[in-house]
């Protein structure tokens, strides 16, 4: 500034001794400030050379010279136009200067997110997408960043991935795991305060997905458009992480859904290929035990062929059904239906298998029709109470019955037993696919955890509720399922 001032003095010497006029002198000093505005950062800097300007012309080329004394009143027209024309001068340009800053930043911004989103597209798993982040942050804020993966269960790995040149790329391991997580699940502000690394967490649609890490020195001397310019590439990396999980999830879906396609083709097969001969010797030992004396030691391997295959029979027919269900093929054909003849055929289906026990039916005096699938509603009922006859004394309470539920509109089937009852611990997953009590009697036949399941399913596809619990004054098991009444029912 006091170069260019001086500079305009010396041309104002040379333009007075040459003969042009003052308003050529009053142009070089302005001049002088608007170069000042442009070379030099600051606003200050340019209104203070408008003042020093003026001040300089009225010293050096104004009467009496050398002093800041004025003897002609007009000079101070003068001296006032060329301050307020120095200042505006100043202004412009300094605001065009910090315009074309800005501008010059955001086209930084804007080049370093899409070379940096550009280059995650082609990334091929989590920690190369990693890799390129921090390649990139380390390139943008001209430090040694790193960043840390969380896995698909949001824990952060053992090592953090971080840039040491601008070729080569290191893995670190964490100090403290747990300190790290506790410090980022208790996050209040934007980052987190360490003391090598300031940390940025990167959230993705559901959880955490890692840690962007810059480093401390670096990170405190950041400014504002830097931490904006940080935001916008963690969320870029927050978008290909979730990009590459959502695929991945898919990928796995997909790989799920044919293996569960295959093994429905694979059980639909062999249930079917076994159901024929099945029957055949179902029919054939029941014929022979008609042939038999009971008395007769045959007899009674007649009737251990025809159990067991009676229960090969039942959990084909429960695969088949499981099947059919888990692919959607199996549609509901509801119909009102008396329940006294749904009851009744599925008790006299189970006693044919169970003759030795003895089953109680309880059901309303008035007919009582309910809107359901009958077939499917006689297997959920076969299924339960052939659960009750395996865990059932011969002699014990086996009953089922049923009742309208005014205050919800349904229909209350309940299946009670006195047998061994259903352990607290396995209560709440007895109607999970596959899954069998621990709790079995020697003599109990072992199934694979079909038959529950699909009563659960066929309730829930009538839109209604099945659970289970044991009995409270005595020992044994309380099955409740319910079946919504359409409006007016029964009425």
């Amino acid at each position: 500034m006091a170069l260019l001032i001086t500079a305009s003095s010396i041309v104002g010497y040379a333009f007075r001794f040459t003969g042009f006029p003052e308003t050529n002198i009053v142009i070089i000093y302005l001049l002088a400030v608007l170069m000042t505005s442009w070379l030099i950062d600051g606003f200050i800097f340019g209104i203070l050379a408008s003042v020093i300007a003026t001040f300089a012309f009225n010293f050096f080329f104004t009467e009496p010279y050398y002093t800041f004394t004025v003897y002609d009143p007009s000079y101070f027209i003068t001296f006032i136009i060329m301050t307020i024309t120095a200042l505006i001068t100043s202004t412009l340009t300094s605001h065009v200067k910090q315009s074309a800053l800005s501008a010059k930043e955001r086209e930084a911004e804007t080049k370093a997110v899409y070379n940096l989103t550009n280059h995650l597209t082609d990334a091929k798993d989590i920690h190369e997408i990693a890799g390129t982040s921090v390649k990139a942050l380390s390139d943008c804020f001209d430090c040694n960043a790193a960043i840390l993966c969380f896995d698909s269960n949001g824990l952060p790995e053992l090592s953090f991935i971080q840039q040491i040149t601008p070729e080569k790329q290191v893995r670190r391991k964490v100090d403290d795991i747990v300190t790290l997580k506790h410090r980022i699940d208790g996050l209040r502000t934007g980052y987190d305060t360490g003391t090598e690394f300031y940390d940025w967490p990167i959230y993705g649609r559901e959880n955490i997905l890692g840690i962007i890490r810059i480093p401390k020195e670096r990170a405190q001397a950041m400014t504002e458009s830097q931490i904006k310019l940080l935001h916008s590439m963690i969320e870029s990396t927050a978008l290909a992480m979730d990009r590459f999980m959502a695929s991945e999830q898919r990928l796995k879906e997909r790989e799920e859904a044919t293996q569960e396609r295959y093994r429905g083709n694979l059980l639909r097969s062999i249930s079917h290929d076994l159901r024929t001969p099945l029957s055949g010797i179902m029919g054939t030992t029941e014929m022979l035990m008609d042939m038999t004396e009971s008395h007769d030691p045959r007899y009674s391997l007649l009737e251990n062929i025809h159990n067991d295959a009676n229960w090969l029979h039942s959990l084909v027919e429960n695969i088949l059904n499981l099947t059919r269900l888990q692919e959607g093929k199996l549609i509901l054909n509801k119909q009102m239906e008396t329940v006294e003849e749904v009851i009744g055929s599925a008790v006299n289906r189970i006693s044919q298998r169970a003759p030795k026990h003895e089953i109680t039916v309880s059901v309303p005096d008035k007919l009582f029709f309910v809107p359901m699938d009958a077939k499917l509603i006689e297997q959920v009922l076969i299924n339960l109470l052939d659960n009750s006859i395996k865990h059932t004394i011969a002699d014990a309470e086996i009953s089922v019955s049923v009742k309208k539920e005014e205050n919800t509109n349904s229909a209350v089937f309940v299946v009670k037993d006195k047998g061994t009852g259903i352990s607290t611990e396995e209560l709440p997953y007895i109607f999970e696919i596959f899954y069998t009590s621990r709790m079995k009697s020697p003599d109990v036949k072992s199934g694979i955890g079909l038959g529950l399941a699909i009563c659960d399913t066929i309730i829930k596809a009538h839109g209604g509720t099945i659970k289970a619990m044991n009995r409270s004054k005595c020992p044994g098991t309380e099955i409740i399922f319910t079946l919504p009444l359409e409006v007016g029912n029964n009425e």
